[in-house]
Order: structure tokens, then sequence, then C-alpha cells
């Protein structure tokens, strides 16, 4: 048995598996309602060095959903907090961190080869495209988050290709801007709940912002939690 800290995970992948978790390095950009519970999975499960990419510090308006959050830590950026919280779990995981916004213009800061794996827990949409464009020209993994804002239903949140998404507004822009650049084969977990039209506007909304999203404790959570499967199983099969 490798390490007692994940015995009980072994009894159910086995020994090679475990090995190969331990060996494999994986990127999470965005490291929020989503990318949170993403990193939390795969280090509890045994994962052996990961990248934390972010620009934001911890909010207040986050406490209600990012794991990371806690009102000692509102102002911290999410990336050393979730640094510190992942080597409490395990002191042995390699871990880099860049707090940064990726964007097309900070992709050259990536080596996508060196990944096992890459997770997309971010909001926008170039950033996203950048990301699966960067990531399929190295023929590295990649699954992509689609919107869990304004949304009730955490059983309605499916695993696909992209090609064969519905509903979900933010993958039907993904969807369409893929085919026009001629990309496939991208997964991406999604929800097929329609929208849910938030009650009432936040106040202080910043000039050239849509309206902010209503979110909750559990889809966001749900989202990355399967997300984190998904990447455990592509990795060890």
């Amino acid at each position: 048995m490798l390490s007692e800290k994940f015995a009980r995970t072994e009894l159910l992948l086995g020994e090679k598996a475990m090995k190969k978790l331990s060996q494999s390095r994986v990127a999470v950009f965005g490291i929020g309602g989503v990318g949170g519970y993403v990193v939390e999975a795969l280090v509890r499960s045994g994962l052996g060095a990961i990248d934390l990419i972010d620009n934001d510090t911890v909010d207040i308006t986050n406490l209600n959903r990012q794991i990371i959050a806690k009102t000692s830590n509102i102002g911290i950026p999410k990336v050393e907090v979730a640094k510190s919280r992942i080597l409490e779990i395990n002191p042995d995981v390699k871990i880099q961190t860049f707090q940064l916004f990726y964007t097309p213009e900070t992709k050259s800061m990536f080596d996508f080869s060196s990944y096992d794996y890459v997770v997309d827990a971010i909001d926008t949409v170039t950033a996203k495209l950048s990301l699966i464009e960067e990531t399929k020209k190295t023929s590295t993994p990649i699954i992509c988050s689609m919107g869990t804002g304004n949304k009730l239903e955490p059983t309605m949140l499916e695993v696909a290709d992209i090609s064969k998404t519905s509903v979900c507004p933010l993958a039907r822009v993904i969807r369409t801007e893929l085919k026009k650049r001629g990309i496939k084969d991208v997964k991406v977990v999604y929800s097929k709940e329609i929208p849910i039209k938030p009650a009432k506007s936040m106040e202080n909304i910043p000039d050239g912002k849509h309206q902010i999203p209503g979110s909750n404790s559990f889809v966001p959570a749900t989202a990355g939690l399967i997300i984190a499967s998904e990447v455990i199983k592509d990795l060890i099969k």
C-alpha cells in the first residue's frame, strides 16, 4: 500500500492506479465555486502535482459556495489560500501557483505539454477557447465547465462532448466558436436545466459587465466533483 492517507481510495482503484495519480500533474484554471472542489477532490485522491491559476482574492460573496472561502481569509489570493489548504491535506503535493487571469496574452507562461490534464473552470469565453486551442496543440486532455450560475438542480448536470450539449447558453456559444475553428472532441460538464432569472439585481455592477448570476453551495460543487472524477478516471484508465 503506497500511503495510509489514501488507503481507502487504493481499495477501489488499486496500487497501480494510485502510483499513476501520484506521478500525474494537473493544471486547474479558476479556483472558484467549481475549481475549488476540483482541487479538493484531486488532492484527496492522491494527485502528485497541481498548478493553480487564478487572479482573484477571496471575497465575502464567495462564502456561499467556494470551499476555500472563510471569513478569516477574505482579501487573500485564492491560489495562496488553496495552496495552504492542499498542504494541510497532503504535504507531499508539488504545487505551483499563478496569480493571474489566463488570457490569450498570458498563454505563453504555460507549457501545456507538461500537464497530464487541464481543467477549465474559468468564466470568460475568450479564455476558455484559448485553453482549448492550446491543449489541442499539445494533445493534452482538457475538461471544461460550462455554466453553473442561476441553476438549482445538481442532478441535471451531465458529462458530454461539447457537440452533444443543449440548453446551456454558455455551451451553445462555445460549441459555435469551436465549430468555426474546426475543433472537435472537447469533454465538458454542463447542465440541461433552464437558467433561472435572478429575483433581483446586485448593486454596483461595474460598467460593461453583465448581471451577476445567482449561485448556491451545491450546483458548482457538484460540477467540480464530477470534473475531478472524470480527470481521475481518464488518468488511470
